[in-house]
């Protein structure tokens, strides 16, 4: 059965990225809202998009952050990740550096975005949440690797939800 999720990432750098991950076939398709969906909403007020987040949030069983060079640093991911967790939704991250991007170019290694967010009970979120990184450095295969994981991975996160 294909999951309905929401994708977390970082538009201006991540999206063609993103759009790899999207295109795979491996979710269901009313998971992957279109490039112009975000378009519109992100030059919103910030109420607006919270609006929106939590909207799309509420429909879909996992939250699957899309890591590259500058996720962590984004607000908008941030927030995702605590709506998932106060939802108890399922999370999983999977890191997509090594995807080229639509110039041919590869990234460095982020920063982990579950690191500096607390659990309940204090805890890091990191602790619980499963950040998948392909072995592979040549980005067909590490499309592969995902392809061939992102399946499992997204049920796993849903199985093993924590109480955040």
């Amino acid at each position: 059965m294909k999951r309905q999720v929401f994708f977390s990432f970082h538009y201006d750098r991540d999206v063609w990225r993103a759009s790899q991950i999207r295109n795979m076939g491996k979710v269901d398709n009313s998971s992957t809202f279109s490039d112009n969906d975000w378009e519109e909403v992100r030059y919103k007020s910030d109420a607006k998009i919270k609006e929106w987040i939590d909207s799309q949030l509420a429909m879909r069983s996992c939250l699957v952050v899309l890591v590259g060079y500058e996720t962590s640093q984004r607000k908008w991911v941030k927030y995702e990740i605590e709506q998932a967790m106060k939802l108890r939704k399922g999370i999983v991250g999977i890191r997509i550096n090594r995807l080229k991007d639509r110039k041919d170019n590869q990234d460095p290694m982020g920063s982990n975005p579950f690191y500096n967010i607390l659990t309940s009970s204090g805890n890091r979120l990191s602790n619980y949440v499963k950040l998948f990184e392909s072995g592979y450095s040549t980005s067909t295969y590490v499309y592969d690797d995902i392809k061939n994981n992102i399946e499992s991975l997204i049920e796993d996160a849903i199985s093993h939800k924590w109480d955040y």
